[in-house]
């Protein structure tokens, strides 16, 4: 049988392991990028392991989310990601030239290449066919001292698109449907690659906001071949050199397969406060809109923002709903200009805000108290936004567009006709002039640090017994939003652990810390899907400072899990997830570390002399790094 594109990007990547869903497989990986936010972590954890200059083909360092500069801490460390990225062979990008996810696709990602990147939306490159994956900084960082990425081998599933998107029905509502089919946790341990006739109707954008927001499935990645369109879209960002064909065998084998008609979509809405809590948008017709926001890595392209200069040109929105739009990339924002299209956003009312994350994560944009905020973003977790009462609903750049002018959800059906379908221009003004590109030696460079940055600390090995309370107990879908907030002021301490560790769980539950200080170690007990969200490696690093052992949960998110590995914190599964209900926090719990072994089973034993059996879906390998300390250490005594 023939191979799906998937597989053959894995096969010409794969270093070790077996091609077999489940099994782990070491990676060979071309491209990292990194962030602001997760970026600095990384690049301390990068020099502490040694290298000097990058191993990979390609690593850009952006900065993206932290561009608010009040106080030093920011701009502090701006410059510490500029002279490491000089001096250790990176590309940088200044604050204000793009979104990470954006710049990338323009400017770097390429069809049949495996990047991974700091941040959990790294798939929109899967757009152009590269197979690209959120991780932890901690991997990344060693991705970029030539060290293999490893995941366990993912099942493959074909989307299978017909027909075409007509009306307002747009890129968005493609990815929203799917998670309506699927859930946030129907894409664990998988690839979603798209194929079938529907594909060739879909542009570029269209292809990486889906890719991006796949994200939300809990997948590995998702990815679409590399064909004609792709071709066009690189050849007009002055990259023609870089397309290859890249397609699925006529008869590829795949583990799963979902259909979508896209003919028969129309425009869809997340309600709060999961991405996949999603309906139509005419389900909500009069509903009141306290504010817009257009923009983040997912809708921010060029043709989501002619869309929405379109549909605003000669309108003014209403007083009581507040517009703001985030363009994706300088590019972006050159092509605007040139058209005379930003007029019209500004006589509309809107705030066109920086280039850059923005009020996705928190960062200024806020909603009021209990507003109602309508989004093009990816997430909508409670709180995300910045009030911790807001209600996010999210919804395509064109969606958003309309219901601005409305100031209330209304049914597409009495809209009027869509704006067309946009194409690139055949003379897209390049910004590459913006990136600053390393030195052929940076030897000489001196990289500059700020006094709130502070290099990792060393972590002891795992006990062989673990003995701790229950110091907090949580629900399902805990997001690394719930354990470690965003917003200006805490993301400002992204580069200095003990500072920002002080935030965990401060918005679920204000005692954690202080209870964690007291004891001075604990567990932490969850439910299904601990951990979705982004791949801030902080929600692992935090706990770990604080001392927290071991996260005991039903199931567990990807990223995060591996995030806990490489920081030297026990993963464990409640082998009955009905045991939940018989742990509280404050029971004592007794966990035989030294007796666990690769997916075996132990039990745990509470204070009141009750066993709870636990099991593990760790690698031998995976087991060796916790009980090293984490992956740094393991790295250091060469057994990773």
């Amino acid at each position: 049988m023939g191979k799906n594109i998937t597989r053959k990007i894995i096969e010409k990547h794969l270093v070790s392991g077996n091609m077999v869903p489940g099994e782990e497989v070491g990676l060979r990986i071309d491209q990292t990028l990194t962030q602001d936010a997760t970026g600095t972590m990384a690049w301390l954890q990068y020099e502490a392991i040694g290298i000097g200059r990058v191993r990979t083909d390609l690593s850009v360092s952006y900065v993206d989310h932290n561009t608010l500069q009040m106080g030093f801490r920011n701009p502090d460390d701006h410059r510490f990601l500029r002279t490491v990225a000089a001096k250790s062979g990176a590309v940088f990008s200044p604050a204000g030239t793009g979104i990470c996810h954006q710049l990338h696709l323009e400017n770097f990602a390429k069809p049949g290449a495996t990047l991974i990147g700091s941040d959990s939306h790294t798939p929109t490159a899967g757009g152009i066919g590269a197979m690209a994956m959120g991780a932890g900084g901690l991997s990344v960082a060693l991705a970029m001292a030539g060290e293999a990425y490893f995941i366990p081998m993912p099942k493959v599933v074909k989307v299978e698109l017909t027909g075409e998107l007509t009306g307002w029905a747009q890129g968005k509502d493609v990815i929203l449907e799917l998670l309506r089919l699927l859930t946030v946790k129907g894409g664990v341990g998988k690839v979603f690659e798209y194929a079938g006739p529907g594909v060739a109707s879909l542009s570029v954008p269209d292809r990486a906001t889906i890719t991006n927001m796949g994200a939300e499935l809990g997948a590995t990645t998702s990815i679409f071949p590399s064909d004609e369109t792709t071709r066009d879209f690189l050849a007009k960002m002055g990259r023609a050199d870089d397309w290859t064909e890249l397609v699925a065998d006529a008869d590829a084998e795949y583990d799963e397969v979902v259909t979508i008609n896209l003919s028969e979509l129309e425009p869809l809405v997340a309600q709060p406060h999961m991405p996949d809590q999603v309906c139509k948008v005419k389900d909500l017709a009069g509903k009141k809109i306290d504010q817009v926001a257009i923009g983040s890595c997912t809708n921010s392209s060029y043709s989501d923002l002619k869309n929405t200069a379109q549909i605003l040109a000669g309108h003014i929105t209403p007083p009581e709903t507040d517009l703001m739009i985030s363009p994706g990339s300088k590019q972006v924002l050159k092509m605007l200009s040139r058209e005379g299209l930003i007029e019209p956003l500004l006589d509309a009312g809107a705030r066109l805000l920086e280039c850059s994350c923005g009020p996705c994560i928190g960062m200024g944009g806020s909603p009021v108290s209990a507003g109602v905020s309508v989004r093009t973003f990816n997430r909508n977790f409670e709180g995300r936004s910045g009030t911790q009462d807001g209600q996010i609903f999210l919804v395509s750049a064109q969606t958003a567009a309309k219901l601005a002018l409305e100031g209330e959800f209304s049914d597409p059906a009495g809209w009027g006709p869509a704006p067309e379908r946009v194409t690139l221009p055949e003379d897209v003004p390049s910004i590459r002039d913006l990136f600053v590109f390393p030195p052929e030696d940076g030897a000489a460079v001196e990289v500059l640090r700020g006094p709130n940055i502070v290099a990792l600390e060393d972590f002891d090995k795992l006990p062989e017994t673990v003995e701790a309370k229950v110091l907090l107990k949580v629900g399902d879908n805990i997001t690394t939003d719930h354990i470690l907030p965003a917003g200006a002021q805490i993301t400002a301490l992204r580069s200095n652990i003990p500072a920002i560790s002080q935030y965990i769980f401060s918005r679920v539950d204000e005692g954690f810390v202080g209870r964690m200080k007291e004891h001075g170690k604990g567990i932490i007990l969850g439910g299904e899907n601990y951990g979705q969200g982004s791949s801030r490696e902080h929600a692992a690093l935090g706990p770990r400072h604080l001392g927290v052992k071991a996260v005991v949960v039903k199931s567990l998110a990807r990223i995060h899990r591996a995030n806990l590995i490489n920081f030297g914190i026990l993963p464990l599964l409640l082998v009955e997830p009905s045991d939940y209900d018989k742990l509280e926090e404050g029971v004592d719990l007794t966990i035989p570390a030294s007796a666990i072994t690769p997916g075996g089973t132990v039990d745990m034993v509470a204070g009141n002399g009750a066993t709870v059996p636990v099991t593990n879906d760790l690698t031998e390998k995976e087991l060796q790094i916790i009980q090293a300390g984490g992956l740094l250490n393991a790295v250091r005594e060469g057994k990773s």
